[in-house]
């Protein structure tokens, strides 16, 4: 009976190791600057377009709202990498933000609610500022 449990205690103890790769196997190949000129900037700006303008008109706007949004949201996650993080507090706090609300755009956008995504201009906005008042004081000086 012992042997047989062996091979089962094993697996398990195999599958646990391959599903927790360590976090420094994770390389950041862009910098904080690539990362909003490429992900961040554009994600928001298209989920601000389409809360400034209006509905999405069909289901081909609704998944790019989709795609920005995750864009976004998961833009929070990158910035929290160990690496990324400019500290353990405001910074998380911040990149924190942005994740739920671009997880918040996705599930307005996959349920095609177009209050609920007009809600979160207010919190989307806020987020940005939040974090670039403290990390980039020249783009929003503190009275």
């Amino acid at each position: 009976m012992r042997i047989a449990l062996l091979p089962v205690g094993f697996l398990l103890l195999a599958g646990a190791t391959v599903a927790q790769a360590p976090q420094d196997s994770f390389q950041p190949v862009a910098t904080m600057t690539e990362l909003m000129l490429s992900l961040i900037y554009p994600a928001s700006n298209d989920i601000l377009l389409f809360i400034n303008r209006g509905a999405p008109k069909d289901d081909k706007e609704w998944a790019a709202v989709q795609r920005s949004a995750v864009v976004l949201a998961e833009s929070g996650n990158l910035l929290m990498m160990r690496g990324r993080a400019r500290d353990q507090n405001d910074w998380l706090k911040d990149a924190k933000m942005l994740v739920d609300v671009g997880a918040a755009a996705y599930k307005a956008a996959r349920t095609k609610d177009l209050n609920a995504l007009t809600a979160l201009s207010g919190p989307l906005d806020m987020a940005c500022v939040t974090c670039h008042k403290q990390y980039r004081p020249e783009v929003h000086p503190r009275p």
